[in-house]
């Protein structure tokens, strides 16, 4: 199934939660996720109960996963810039935030207060001023979303989080809904993070009403390495990645078949302690994944560029040297000591990612991911007049003449 199938799926749930609001997020909610949340809105002491709850192990680790992740993105802020064009006429570039912002974090297979972290922390660091954050409701859990979900929230100081996954979430989000409970959840200007091929469809079919990142298909890594790497390293990453889902995509790019061939013992030997093992196997085994052989590292080069994925490790020799000549990937981990996973959690770099090629024409979500640039123009009377016979001569090109009489009628006095 691809987007546009899912979103021929979609539309109801779409047109119902716009002409019915809250109330059909919840039904939706109950029909797919199989539970209605005791409020669509999560109280505040449920979030604060959940990081109180929090285990000691994992509060110290998302803490300090927010702490990096806030240095790195702090340097991300952009400055206003003037440009003198001519005396008297400047252009000045100003980096505002978006207003309101809804973030999505996933449930599904795999827990990821990580993706809360990922979201919250550029949209704080931008400077947006009200967010809005949306994970599915979990029968296990009561009705709301993960605990530790919530705990993340918490922890950085989210307040406004809402038990509510899949399309109803970005419709609702979208549109604005009046809250059962009281109060309501105002319409956002821009959707981020990952989710499921529904919530990509969703976020497709509502571009317009609102801002969105990128489409996040399934998670991707690539491994470009020749005869230097560890074997057990390479195996380990890609079986990292398999464990996402069973369409993820692990892929090793390399000019050594012993490597190849010592890769494809040690994922055997790996999986055989590996938790996921079903959905792990089923991803390396379906035909997004695959060992590629190629003459020599400029060959693998290619191949890497071609690809574009959203995670490119490189272990090779002079790995730095390598990594500088990629054009086109999300994110590139350089040499055996920096895994995917060190990105996924704590290395401060951001994890959501392009995917499916669009690292070509793409980035990673980032401060600037919620900041727009709004020129702002000021010429004063000789400014104008200096540069009026270059607006009417290209007005009279466009055969736009009242272009050219705009600035014409500011000067006609003058004879």
């Amino acid at each position: 199934m691809d987007v546009a199938d899912a979103g021929e799926r979609i539309r109801p749930i779409l047109a119902d939660v716009r002409d019915q609001g809250a109330e059909a997020v919840l039904r939706w909610s109950e029909q797919l996720d199989g539970v209605r949340p005791p409020s669509l809105r999560v109280p505040q002491e449920v979030l604060q109960q959940q990081a109180e709850a929090l285990d000691p192990r994992v509060r110290d680790a998302l803490l300090e996963s927010i702490d990096r992740a806030r240095r790195v993105h702090a340097d991300q802020r952009r400055a206003d810039t003037t440009t003198v064009v001519v005396p008297g006429g400047t252009v000045t570039e100003r980096w505002l935030p978006v207003d309101r912002v809804g973030l999505y974090v996933p449930g599904g297979r795999a827990v990821y207060p990580s993706s809360v972290v990922m979201n919250v922390v550029p949209a704080q660091t931008a400077g947006v001023a009200s967010l809005a954050v949306v994970s599915p409701p979990q029968r296990d859990f009561g009705g709301w979303p993960h605990p530790t979900i919530l705990a993340a929230c918490a922890l950085l100081g989210v307040e406004e989080v809402y038990a509510v996954g899949g399309a109803q979430a970005v419709a609702m989000l979208a549109y604005g809904v009046e809250l059962p409970e009281g109060g309501r959840c105002e319409p956002v200007d821009l959707v981020t993070g990952p989710g499921n091929i529904y919530v990509t469809a969703a976020k497709r079919a509502l571009q317009g009403v609102i801002g969105i990142d990128s489409e996040a298909g399934p998670t991707e890594v690539m491994i470009l390495a020749d005869s230097s790497a560890d074997p057990a390293h390479v195996a380990a990453d890609l079986i990292s990645q398999a464990e996402h889902d069973v369409l993820a995509a692990a892929v090793l790019v390399t000019d050594d078949p012993d490597l190849a061939d010592a890769v494809e013992r040690q994922v055997e030997a790996q999986l055989a302690t590996t938790k996921h093992v079903e959905r792990i196997t089923e991803a390396l085994d379906g035909a997004q994944s695959a060992i590629v052989l190629v003459d020599d590292l400029e060959a693998g080069l290619r191949v890497v560029d071609a690809y574009a994925a959203e995670h490119l490790e490189i272990h090779t020799r002079n790995a730095r040297e390598w990594a500088l000549r990629v054009r086109n990937a999300g994110a590139i981990f350089v040499g055996t000591y920096a895994p995917v996973s060190l990105g996924d959690y704590a290395a401060g770099s951001n994890h959501v990612l392009p995917t499916a090629g669009s690292a070509r024409h793409s980035s990673g979500l980032s401060v600037q991911s919620f900041l727009r640039g709004i020129h702002v123009v000021e010429y004063d009377e000789n400014a104008l007049r200096d540069v009026a016979p270059h607006v009417l001569a290209l007005s009279e090109a466009e055969d736009l003449p009242a272009h050219g009489q705009a600035v014409r009628a500011r000067f006609e006095d003058e004879g």
